[in-house]
């Protein structure tokens, strides 16, 4: 073998290995140059590939699987964003939530915003509600708060609503509410009913970052999906999410090949009845598959036409779509199908799918389908009938962990028996039809792809309730084969990646757990130790992070959430269970020589604190506390 090959650059070794290549499905070691897989298979037989700058890196017995792709994640929204969020996403108690909320708002300057935009249920918390207004209030009486819950509804405090001039007077768009009070003043609740159109609009309205900024919290968000095994993932587009202006930051990211998570992107129409006009331009100004094996273009959608959007809150009833909606649909698949681009399209509810069916069914008649890679997202309650169709038409399935999160909305509207197949991934895979899985983050869902792998497992929310029954849950070797290879048809990138195979982007990921022997509670909690993209060590923690390449600088603004707390689950701020080093967490983040003799470093919890006087800082400095000088 050695002769035969050219000197690997990275060798790693001592592992588990699962390729999911089904002609060698096991392995312990693999040799990796330009990228790719040049050698997969035994330790003694892999390691004498090794020369001189060989880098050898012996993962000592752990378990070994292909990085994970996500087929569905607002990346590059979420990017811009992420630096400026406080996550809530795994977070398991109100209780911490708040205290997290309470400190970024001590630390966060004006005119600044405090953001926990979506991510999480209040079903994952111990309390199982949301925080109150009062509550929010209390917390922050001056400093803006916006608190999305998926995409059903907006807590904004006093500051928030004076910050975008909302009043008794300001009128609520078409599908959403502004809750009033007996007064007839906002009370800072917005409903989408079920439009979420209004959540979109009010969040658009706080201060954005400066372009380094972006392009630094992108890093960062990157950074944080390379810690969870994501190695890969195609972006959605999203609403206000315009092409090619917020495109730059990712492009930026890619000529400086900064890029850890290799990128298909798909082109999000934002101007409803001017749908048309956005496709007929876009097909005329980009190529499909324009770009590199790190971003390239991907055809068209989630949104093809705002008629045929049905929003997904299971808080109100189903949205009936409008009677031009297949006239809307069929003007831009025409279109799509004419310049072969392929197409995805949001579509929650069977009602939506059967007629968006009938326009693609009319369509192929003209313009035959076939080769091109289009398929629905979600598909929560899609049919039999429905799942036959597509796979006459060779159409695909992009299923998300959304119910994970709203499934227990979805059965106290619809009760339990309907939940059992939402969707029905048994029985889609066994018609034959491509399926595979993603998240749908940043809101709507968490962007952690463990989440979603422990409910196609176990069939539970994140709440902890059994939603499926056995007959609905996947083996952990099909589920990963959802977030692996499985997800490579919908970027048109079969044999390319997806396994760990001589030939295909050296992309693999180590996790901390084995996921096929852990128990089936702790695998939302795995996260990785090592994960590899095109053969770069791209996250290293523990014994590995000697090999992390190229660690992003510290996250921008200074008082970003993402320096306290990280991203999924808070991993960077130690909870309840070691004060002293909440201090140290706390101190580092406060960043001032003044050690107070009261609070140490926590002027956080000085400043914050709920007591009957109007001057805290005066307060705590007449009690000899030093907060008030920091």
């Amino acid at each position: 073998m050695s002769a035969t090959l050219p000197a690997p650059e990275l060798i790693l070794y001592r592992g588990q290995f699962t390729t999911l290549d089904r002609r060698n499905p096991t392995a312990t070691a693999v040799a990796i140059r330009d990228g790719v897989f040049t050698a997969v298979g035994r330790d003694e037989d892999i390691l004498p590939l090794a020369k001189e700058n060989t880098r050898l890196i012996d993962l000592k017995g752990r378990r070994v699987t292909p990085g994970l792709i996500d087929n569905h994640l607002h990346i590059i929204r979420g990017g811009l964003n992420f630096n400026m969020e406080l996550r809530w996403d795994g977070v398991r108690s109100l209780a911490d939530a708040m205290e997290m909320l309470r400190h970024q708002v001590a630390i966060t300057p004006a005119p600044q915003w405090v953001r926990v935009v979506g991510g999480f249920t209040e079903h994952q918390f111990v309390e199982k509600r949301l925080p109150t207004l009062e509550e929010i209030n209390a917390i922050a009486p001056d400093t803006p708060v916006f608190i999305l819950h998926l995409y059903d509804r907006a807590l904004l405090n006093g500051a928030a609503l004076r910050a975008c001039g909302y009043t008794k007077d300001t009128l609520a768009p078409a599908g959403g509410k502004i809750e009033h009070n007996s007064a007839g003043e906002p009370t800072g609740l917005l409903l989408a009913k079920p439009n979420a159109a209004i959540l979109y609009a009010t969040l658009a309205k706080g201060p954005k970052l400066p372009f380094e900024y972006q392009f630094n919290s992108t890093r960062h968000f990157m950074r944080d999906l390379n810690r969870l095994g994501v190695t890969g993932a195609i972006d959605a587009g999203g609403g206000f999410q315009n092409y090619p202006e917020d495109y730059q930051v990712i492009q930026k990211l890619d000529d400086e090949g900064q890029l850890t998570i290799r990128l298909a992107y798909n082109l999000f129409t934002q101007k409803p009845q001017g749908e048309k006009e956005d496709f007929l331009n876009w097909t005329k100004t980009s190529k499909y598959k324009q770009g590199n094996d790190y971003f390239r273009h991907n055809g068209a959608g989630e949104m093809l036409v705002f008629s045929a959007a049905d929003f997904e809150d299971f808080r109100q009833p189903r949205p009936d779509m409008v009677p031009e909606m297949e006239e809307d649909l069929e003007g831009v698949v025409r279109i799509l199908a004419e310049n072969r681009w392929p197409w995805r399209m949001h579509a929650t509810y069977d009602e939506t799918i059967t007629r968006a069916l009938d326009v693609f069914e009319k369509v192929n008649q003209d313009i035959p389908l076939a080769g091109l890679n289009w398929f629905f997202d979600h598909a929560e309650t899609i049919s039999d009938k429905s799942i036959d169709r597509i796979a006459a038409l060779g159409g695909g399935i992009a299923v998300q962990h959304r119910m994970a999160y709203q499934g227990e909305y979805f059965v106290e509207r619809y009760g339990p028996g309907a939940a059992q197949a939402t969707p029905p991934v048994t029985r889609i895979i066994e018609a034959g039809v491509k399926i595979s899985a993603g998240t749908d983050a940043t809101r709507v869902a968490s962007y952690n792809p463990w989440v979603s792998l422990s409910w196609l497992v176990t069939g539970k929310t994140v709440g902890g309730m059994q939603l499926y029954p056995r007959a609905n849950c996947l083996d952990r070797e099909t589920a990963l084969r959802m977030w692996t290879e499985n997800v490579t048809w919908f970027s048109n990138e079969e044999g390319k990646k997806g396994r760990i195979a001589v030939g295909q982007f050296a992309d693999l990921t180590v996790p901390d757990r084995d996921y096929f022997s852990c128990p089936e509670s702790e695998i939302t909690d795995i996260a990785c130790e090592l994960t590899v993209v095109g053969g770069r060590v791209v996250y290293g923690a523990g014994e590995f992070t000697i090999f992390d390449d190229n660690p992003p600088p510290p996250a921008m603004p200074d008082w970003s959430p993402v320096r306290t707390f990280g991203g999924y689950g808070a991993w960077a701020q130690t909870h309840s269970t070691n004060s002293g080093k909440n201090t140290h967490k706390f101190a580092a983040a406060c960043g001032c020589s003044h050690s107070c003799g009261v609070h140490g470093h926590q002027h956080a919890t000085a400043w914050t604190s709920q007591l009957p006087i109007s001057d805290l800082k005066s307060f705590w400095g007449a009690l000899g506390c030093a907060c008030w000088a920091v």
